[in-house]
């Protein structure tokens, strides 16, 4: 029922109130210009990033110039010093009080502020919120927001030094101090709210309200309160997730579709295979084919290991679809990988097969001439595999009967995306395929809807690669690099460069930055040195090592025609060395390709590298990676490609990745076109959780699968659902 503001008019109950009823029209428009809140539930959702305790200094070795923080510190020293009058003869001052941590010091800055030299004397302990600035070679935070810790009466003074005090992602305007005092306004203002998880579950997981679950976090008197808080509003958000994911799975389950049949094209392209199938393609090739047969939409993810055959997998599915008239389309991020799928799907097929099914490339790069024959085909029904980029979901591209929708690298696209190739067709299946392989605890939040194949093992004659981290600093290892690129290429071989950048301070495609220990000498004024390919390329091309050798640039900045000169030429063994960005990150296959060179290799992921590494050795020869950083031995960069040094399995990579990196936004905008990510729940962290929320919301939709009896839940699973799928759990 609607309650009434202060002007009489009516507003929503809970997390739905507009934040400017509840705070007046100046705090909320800050707080929409800082954070995008527009509700009630947004601020009550704004969660401290940590807490503080008042007996408890900050390490301020973690504290990097430019990032707004708050730390509590002691005051060890304070001066006032005048300064020449202003325009107006008016006198100023300057006072500075220097901080500690009990170990290092920052000073603050305060102009015309002699009363703070009473207020923070030395010995007072006090919450400080600023941007960390430098001035004069020391660590500054100008003007800073201050709260006193005055010790509140009643209350024994070991427990006032250990009570929690919330720190919450701020910026210079929205200080966490104010934040704090507009939390605490939006809980008193928000009342009792319908809980989506149901008692009984409350009950069985020792889960709080969620009302008090919310109040215990923000507004803790004892540490074991914000964990009690935090720990029910992490199981709950996995409930809600878990809840959302099984319900469009069940969706994905109801849409009818045509059965398609494997028969004669399919029959013709195995027997033409020059290599037995692995087990693992095997198992996913079947499972596969019983989804196109069931005559509901398949909607299935396959993971493998870097080199382990998904394409062909892939291929299969496609041949299925053709086998009765229907269309596939293979979606790539980009055009190097496009014309590197159309190349081996056309390579696999051979002539014939290739004669009947016309594969054909669609991308926005093509000339438009070749585009416009492209269009026609596809529209046709001529072309019954298509492989292309963006340029397949343009509105004026159509399909005569897409059946077999192929998604590769799903992390590249958003939903609404992958979305619009899907209304292309009648509930058309959909197959995802990643080169990364995926965390367990990722494949049950990010993938949760999906059925999941996994493909580890290699293809036969796959040879090893073997690994090494090189430090640029060490000139006659880094020039050694060179001189064993020059062995390889004498032997009648190939070899990859990859850097960061194209040009100087022109990033392409890294998934991750340096980290701060790298970048130490930024402080000083001087930027960190990034490889790029214009430069590198010229430096190798004067290289005594590498003379007479062809070398030449791959960057996704090229043209289409120059690119794929550069690839087709490659290929062919005319150029000895390629330089590129991570365009060649996935799906490039040069067989005779055996050595990399990953330049700046800090600047990438754990999961960039492990692809990047997956492009030689795909031949006969065993393949050799060198990772060449200028990071200290002991950064967590570092860690990150001694342990890419340490093992070729992707799994085991992939949650060394997790553990460094963290989710992210599991479920952020790019990958769900407008759902929030994840507030509490850490994946890497909270598996039991996860583990167990699964559980839970399985038992509830398959006792419940409309989720009539479970109101609170529905509505706020509805929130997260397309339009299709909440009619569907309406009516199911």
């Amino acid at each position: 029922m609607a309650t009434k503001d202060a002007s009489g008019g009516a507003v929503p109950d809970g997390f739905e109130r507009p934040l400017e009823r509840v705070l007046g029209k100046a705090p909320a428009a800050k707080l929409e210009r800082a954070f995008g809140m527009t509700t009630l539930g947004d601020l009550v959702w704004h969660l401290p990033r940590r807490y503080a305790k008042r007996g408890e200094l900050t390490d301020f070795a973690s504290l990097v110039p430019g990032e707004h923080v708050t730390v509590v510190a002691r005051v060890r020293s304070v001066e006032t010093r005048d300064l020449q009058r202003d325009a107006k003869g008016r006198p100023r001052s300057l006072t500075t009080i220097t901080i500690t941590d009990g170990e290092g010091t920052i000073d603050l800055a305060f102009f015309n502020q002699r009363f703070r030299q009473e207020q923070l004397h030395q010995g007072v302990t006090a919450l400080f919120s600023g941007t960390v600035g430098i001035y004069k070679d020391r660590r500054q935070l100008a003007h800073p927001d201050v709260e006193l810790f005055d010790e509140a009466e009643g209350i024994d003074a070991e427990e006032w030094a250990n009570q929690p005090v919330p720190i919450y992602p701020a910026t210079a305007t929205l200080t966490t101090v104010k934040i704090q005092a507009l939390v605490a306004l939006g809980l008193d203002a928000l009342g009792e709210v319908p809980d989506p998880v149901p008692a009984e579950l409350r009950a069985e997981h020792k889960l709080l309200p969620l009302t008090e679950a919310l109040r215990l976090t923000h507004q803790p008197k004892l540490e074991q309160d914000a964990y009690r808080g935090r720990h029910t509003l992490a199981w709950q958000e996995a409930f809600l997730l878990q809840t959302y994911l099984l319900a469009t799975r069940d969706w994905f389950d109801t849409l009818p579709t045509a059965p398609r049949l494997p028969g004669p094209i399919l029959e013709r392209f195995d027997a033409a295979l020059p290599w037995q199938l692995t087990d693992d393609q095997t198992a996913a090739g079947e499972a596969i084919a019983a989804d196109l047969a069931s005559g509901t939409a398949m909607h299935r993810l396959v993971q493998g290991e870097v080199g382990s055959g998904k394409t062909v997998v892939a291929t299969r599915a496609m041949l299925a679809v053709a086998e009765s008239g229907g269309q596939s389309a293979l979606l790539a991020p980009t055009e190097v990988l496009a014309v590197q799928h159309l190349r081996s799907i056309t390579r696999a097929l051979g002539p014939e097969l290739a004669a009947e099914l016309l594969p054909t490339l669609l991308t926005g790069q093509l000339p438009a001439a070749e585009r416009k024959r492209a269009m026609l085909r596809i529209a046709a029904g001529q072309a019954r595999i298509v492989v292309g980029t963006h340029a397949l979901l343009s509105e004026k591209t159509s399909f005569a009967e897409l059946a077999l929708v192929i998604i590769d690298e799903q992390h590249r696209f958003g939903v609404a995306q992958r979305e619009a190739l899907r209304a292309k067709g009648t509930h058309p299946h959909t197959l995802v395929l990643t080169a990364t392989p995926i965390p367990r605890t990722i494949a049950m939040t990010a993938f949760g809807d999906l059925d999941v194949s996994t493909i580890r093992s290699l293809p036969a004659g796959r040879s090893p690669i073997q690994t090494f981290v090189v430090d640029k600093s060490d000139p006659v290892v880094f020039n050694r690099i060179w001189g064993r690129m020059h062995e390889e290429l004498e032997r009648g071989r190939q070899a990859f460069v990859v850097c960061p950048a194209i040009s100087p301070g022109t990033l392409e495609g890294v998934e991750t930055q340096a980290d701060t220990s790298a970048d130490a000498s930024a402080d000083a004024g001087h930027a960190p040195v990034v490889d790029d390919v214009v430069t590198t390329v010229g430096q190798l091309r004067r290289s005594p090592a590498l003379a007479g050798r062809t070398i030449e640039p791959l960057t996704g900045a090229m043209s289409t025609e120059d690119k794929d000169s550069v690839m087709s030429r490659f290929r062919a063994g005319e150029i000895d060395v390629v330089v590129a960005t991570t365009v060649i990150e996935v799906g490039v296959d040069v067989p005779n390709a055996t050595m990399m060179v990953v330049l700046s290799a800090d600047r990438f992921g754990v999961s960039q590298l492990h692809q990047l590494r997956g492009r030689v050795g795909r031949g006969e020869h065993a393949g050799l990676c060198m990772l060449v950083t200028g990071v200290d031995a002991f950064s967590d960069a570092r860690v990150r490609l001694d342990a890419v040094a340490g093992t070729l399995d992707g799994f085991v990579l992939a949650e060394v990745d997790l553990e460094q990196r963290g989710e992210g936004d599991v479920l952020g905008v790019a990958q769900s076109g407008g759902r929030s990510g994840l507030r509490v729940l850490r994946v890497a962290r909270d598996v039991a959780i996860i583990e167990a929320a699964r559980t839970a919301a399985q038992a509830v939709l398959a006792d419940d699968p409309t989720l009539e009896r479970h109101t609170a839940l529905r509505l706020a699973v509805h929130r997260r659902l397309g339009p299709d799928a909440r009619a569907a759990l309406v009516t199911a």
